[in-house]
């Protein structure tokens, strides 16, 4: 009965942790308007822009 419970906790863990990436946004200063791509926020002072999109480029949806 313990090895079952082992697998069956094991295989609940390997499943949870097939999670997929966050998507990317890009932010915009609202000190000077420039713009980064990121898939968090950069910081106080930022706002999103656009988005999401699938990549690190902030070019495709």
């Amino acid at each position: 009965m313990n090895k079952l419970a082992i697998l069956l906790l094991a295989a609940f863990y390997l499943y949870q942790a097939h999670a997929g990436t966050a998507p990317w946004w890009r932010w915009e200063s609202q000190v000077d308007g420039r713009l980064v791509c990121s898939q968090w926020p950069p910081g106080q002072g930022w706002k999103k822009f656009a988005g999401p999109y699938s990549n690190g480029g902030c070019r495709e949806p």
